[in-house]
């Protein structure tokens, strides 16, 4: 079963909005998405082509000196 329910995190603990239709003790899997937020989908594909577009020109704009320290690969997943 697929459902999505709103809910709102209180004292550690998420309490649904309306009731479920769960037996007691069901486990479930929360995929857990602040509701402030836009569902993915939901913005239009020329505004994201913006906001990319925006985000790029912003790092054109401010680039990275040239003293910055550069990781590899290697270095960035070191687990060691």
């Amino acid at each position: 079963m697929v459902d999505t329910v709103t809910a709102v995190f209180e004292h550690g603990v998420f309490l649904p909005d309306s009731p479920c239709d769960l037996p007691e003790g069901s486990r479930v899997v929360l995929s857990v998405r602040d509701a402030t937020m836009p569902p993915p989908g939901a913005v239009a594909e020329d505004e994201r082509r913006r906001i990319v577009e925006e985000v790029v020109q912003r790092m054109m704009r401010n680039p990275l000196p040239p003293d910055t320290l550069l990781f590899s690969r290697g270095d960035m997943y070191d687990r060691g």
